[in-house]
């Protein structure tokens, strides 16, 4: 069994791989403008919205295999209230989870500042891959568009991450449907929200980002923090015979 400080490190390690490497992405390598010819013609290239997504569900997966095995690989405020309030994980772990998961993200938006201030000309304001609604949405969408996505979106992704690591289900392979399910998370949602169904990726670059993200990231912990509770309570109440008290899981490898 590990030990409680096993498993924050765990969640720490995991929420900072998860906003490195997916912020990372997108802050890095969606958009990339080069000289095409002897012309100087100016050409976009880059790994776009399918790279950013692809990032983040590779960094659910192979983090889940990593650490899974300790904490639960959760990385995620939302998913740790949701498996608290679906039985799967104690409810004296969650405020623990929480800091650690807060802290990784803080520091991975740390990270990718530092790095990206080393470009010349560049600036943080609307760089930082943060979350916004409104003008600060990629595609304009209104704050209730963003908060129904985000809730719905965050729901199923609890429905997922806890039939994936069901006891009942396919030994090994739960990793790789959390991780897909991510990366098909952020296919709906990039143009919506810049997808968070996660409050430790949004606090993790929010303050660094500026331009309005810090005083919209309030709707980046209710909206998910609500799927979360939905979809924790969905998946017993239908799947489980309503059944609400802690259930062993089986790791995601």
């Amino acid at each position: 069994m590990p030990s409680p400080i096993a498993k924050i490190t765990a969640e720490l390690f995991g929420t900072f791989w998860l906003v490195f490497g997916g912020c990372g992405t997108a802050i890095f390598a969606a958009k990339e403008v080069a000289v095409g010819d002897d012309t100087g013609t100016r050409i976009q290239v880059g790994v776009g919205y399918l790279g950013v997504a692809l990032a983040f569900g590779l960094t659910v997966v192979t983090m889940a295999y990593a650490l899974g095995h300790i904490s639960g690989g959760h990385f995620n405020p939302a998913i740790t209230l949701g498996a608290c309030v679906g039985g799967r994980t104690p409810w004296r772990d969650l405020p623990g989870y929480w800091v650690a998961q807060i802290v990784g993200g803080l520091l991975a938006g740390l990270a990718l500042w530092g790095i990206a201030t080393g470009k010349p000309g560049w600036t943080r304001e609307g760089n930082m891959a943060a979350n916004g609604y409104a003008e600060h949405s990629p595609g304009h969408y209104t704050l209730a568009a963003v908060i129904v996505a985000e809730i719905l979106l965050t729901a199923f992704f609890l429905i997922v991450v806890l039939g994936a690591t069901d006891i009942r289900a396919p030994k090994g392979m739960g990793a790789l449907a959390i991780g897909f399910t991510l990366m098909l998370i952020h296919l709906i949602s990039i143009p919506i929200s810049n997808t968070s169904v996660n409050p430790a990726r949004s606090t993790g670059v929010a303050f660094f980002n500026g331009n309005g993200a810090p005083g919209q990231l309030w709707v980046f912990w209710v909206a998910p923090l609500v799927g979360g509770i939905i979809g924790g309570l969905l998946y017993p109440l239908l799947f489980e015979d309503g059944r609400f008290k802690f259930m062993p899981v089986q790791n995601t490898v």
